[in-house]
């Protein structure tokens, strides 16, 4: 397959993904395959609760609309022109990469996925017990749009074997494992990380509402959702908690609601001060990881010596958002809809795909 193949076979994928959202699934004649994948792709979204409790419909749909507007024929070719050289070399081999994957929140390891085949590579693909179902139907469009990518694609059930890369992505536990496992192999390993919010009091509704589409979306459980708000000394949380009331449906979500009362019991338990609003707390604490259903908080007093903070825990740290205030940072709701240039952990995986021998 040439690139310009490769392009135009996502570029068909999001066309399809394109046809569905929470509100209406809207069938398009002109798109290719509907008539094999379009009813039962509907299926799968609203089978996807009874495959993961967090996976409800609502979730798995805002992952699919991520995708369709990602995957534009404009994206990726903006996305790939800058592999220009690296493309071009003819001493490239394809190579067996090894994908291990997560599943906290749909489709999570969709992009690296994409990266592998995209770079004329070989995926043998080990899903999370978590989302065994989304990405195995995806790969079955792809292979229908082009059947050359039928020898691309293999799901592995048992010891993944015969591979010359490893991209794996866990815990930090898992990963002094993978780590171990995988040493005599080129690889990128990815470890826990969590997102962060920089305020400063000046923030409108309106960005704060955005700030609880961070928060909430995928109930908190992906690496891009913040998880720690930092502060100015003096900062009330009247205006926080007024803004992200909107978001209040989220508990009764079953397994949403059961993480919030044992949360809220242990620290209450524990004796810590927490401010809880019915559906969130929020603690002052000076780790990033929170739990589910509630959100960590630290006061500052300079913001240039925060920024420095920030920078030394970068390997901590996904991404951080704030209105300018921090260098890199991104706007507010924003967390959950990254490019396909905005790499998981600033690795570069087409980098690491086309140039590792």
């Amino acid at each position: 397959m040439t690139l310009e193949t490769k392009k135009s076979v996502f570029v068909e994928l999001g066309k399809f993904l394109s046809q569905f959202s929470e509100e209406e699934n809207t069938r398009n004649e002109s798109v290719l395959g509907n008539d094999l994948f379009f009813d039962d792709f509907i299926k799968l979204i609203l089978l996807s609760q009874s495959h993961n409790g967090w996976y409800t419909p609502e979730q798995v749909y805002f992952a699919i609309k991520s995708w369709a507007d990602a995957l534009t024929e404009e994206n990726i070719t903006k996305w790939l022109s800058q592999y220009a050289t690296e493309f071009a070399q003819d001493d490239k081999t394809e190579k067996n990469v090894a994908l291990i994957l997560a599943g906290n929140i749909p489709l999570v390891g969709f992009h690296d996925f994409l990266s592998v085949l995209v770079t004329g590579n070989k995926a043998l693909i080990k899903t999370s017990s978590n989302d065994q179902h989304l990405l195995p139907f995806l790969a079955k469009y792809l292979i229908f749009a082009d059947e050359s990518l039928k020898d691309k694609i293999t799901f592995v059930e048992g010891k993944l074997e015969n591979f010359d890369t490893v991209i794996a992505t866990g815990s930090n536990n898992t990963a002094r494992y993978f780590e171990y496992y995988f040493k005599d192999k080129p690889s990128i390993i990815r470890k826990n990380r969590n997102s962060v919010a920089v305020l400063n009091g000046k923030e409108t509704k309106e960005d704060l509402e955005n700030l609880g589409e961070d928060i909430f979306r995928y109930f908190g459980l992906g690496c891009r959702n913040v998880s720690k708000i930092f502060v100015p000394k003096g900062y009330s949380f009247d205006a926080f908690f007024e803004a992200i009331f909107k978001y209040q449906d989220v508990i009764h979500y079953e397994k949403y609601a059961n993480n919030y009362d044992y949360n809220k019991a242990v620290f209450l338990m524990s004796n810590f001060k927490l401010l809880d609003n019915g559906f969130l707390t929020i603690k002052e604490d000076p780790s990033y990881a929170s739990p589910i259903s509630s959100v960590f908080y630290e006061f500052y007093e300079n913001i240039d010596e925060l920024q420095t903070r920030l920078e030394a825990d970068a390997e901590q740290i996904q991404c951080i958002v704030s209105n300018n205030l921090i260098k890199n940072s991104i706007p507010f709701g924003q967390t959950q809809n990254p490019q396909l240039w905005d790499y998981a952990d600033n690795v570069d995986t087409i980098t690491f795909l086309l140039t590792t021998k």
